[in-house]
């Protein structure tokens, strides 16, 4: 069973509320539901860092074939 651990957090309290009625509608915990999306941002977190990561790849990956490209042409 995963360790479990305690967190106290300060938000708005419009958020309080719709997370209050969303755990009541959905008939979950709001410790639940906080995980829940945590889960979700870290995920979609993740997804951006290695989204930039391969835009940046793919920027890096241009300038070297434009370099080399460069190269070709002063060799011929």
């Amino acid at each position: 069973m995963p360790i479990k651990r305690k967190m106290s957090l300060t938000i708005d309290n419009e958020i309080y509320c719709a997370i209050e009625k969303a755990a009541i509608t959905r008939n979950i915990a709001k410790s639940r539901l906080a995980q829940e999306a945590f889960e979700l941002w870290l995920k979609k977190d993740i997804e951006a860092q290695m989204a930039k990561g391969y835009e940046d790849m793919a920027r890096e990956d241009a300038e070297f074939a434009n370099t080399a490209l460069d190269a070709q042409r002063e060799i011929l």
